[in-house]
């Protein structure tokens, strides 16, 4: 008995570890882009501003969620590799020497989609469960 309950509760404990791996977060482009598949590089390198233009010349505008959302938090830690404070400070670094400004930022996923949806070279993200209708989704590699 004693054995079938520790076994079960190293099955959940490793449902409970991939669950909490799970990406929650999805990329969006606005329609109009030609782009279907991106990978975490690319998407950090975007969102440090590192890389400004898509394959086809138009530039890219990255748009943030606010810093207290739990989908920007995913997405700072997944895909930045640091999480939303240390990208604050990054930017703040950036804009006191003058190398640049951070993205711009959207209170809530539904203004991320509408400026997405609105501009054409705009890349955000938003949770997992959000309605993206109107925006691309990207495949992320």
């Amino acid at each position: 008995m004693k054995n079938v309950i520790t076994t079960l509760l190293g099955v959940i404990l490793i449902a409970f570890a991939t669950e909490a791996t799970a990406q929650s977060f999805k990329v969006i482009v606005n329609e109009a882009n030609a782009t279907e598949t991106i990978s975490k590089k690319e998407l950090s390198k975007i969102f440090l501003k590192n890389k400004t233009k898509w394959d086809d010349g138009s530039s890219i505008t990255p748009v943030d969620l606010k810093a207290s959302s739990g989908t920007r938090k995913a997405f700072s830690n997944e895909i930045l590799g640091r999480d939303v404070g240390a990208i604050r400070s990054y930017w703040q670094q950036a804009a006191f020497s003058g190398a640049g400004t951070a993205p711009v930022e959207r209170s809530s996923e539904a203004e991320v989609i509408t400026f997405v949806k609105n501009n054409p070279g705009a890349v955000g993200y938003i949770s997992e469960s959000t309605d993206a209708s109107g925006a691309k989704v990207l495949t992320i590699n």
